[in-house]
């Protein structure tokens, strides 16, 4: 019988996303390269929200508060991507879109 283990306790200390990964520093000194395409609020997120990123847990998480994202370090060791509906996405893609025109509209009648 095959049984996966993974570990509940390592943490995150350091973040970092390029253009197509999501790069987490753990304490222990590994690093944690996973595609960025697994996470699509990262994905659609402007450089800006993915670096407003805030550990969570002492660590055990990472949250990005713009982009309503969370992402347990554990999951990252099993290999674990988004578990996000499709019709949940869309909903916020959709929310999202709506926004940003609202800001746009906003900011051309100052």
């Amino acid at each position: 019988m095959n049984t996966l283990v993974t570990e509940n306790r390592v943490r995150a200390q350091k973040v970092r996303i390029t253009e197509d990964e999501l790069q987490v520093e753990l304490e222990d000194g590994r690093t944690i390269s996973v595609p960025l395409a697994w996470f699509p609020r990262l994905w659609y997120g402007t450089p800006e929200e993915r670096n407003q990123w805030q550990l969570i847990g002492g660590g055990e998480g990472i949250h990005w508060p713009q982009l309503d994202e969370d992402i347990a370090v554990h999951h990252l060791l099993a290999g674990i991507p988004s578990q996000e509906s499709r019709a949940s996405l869309a909903r916020w893609l959709a929310q999202r879109s709506q926004n940003s025109q609202n800001i746009t509209v906003a900011s051309k009648s100052q």
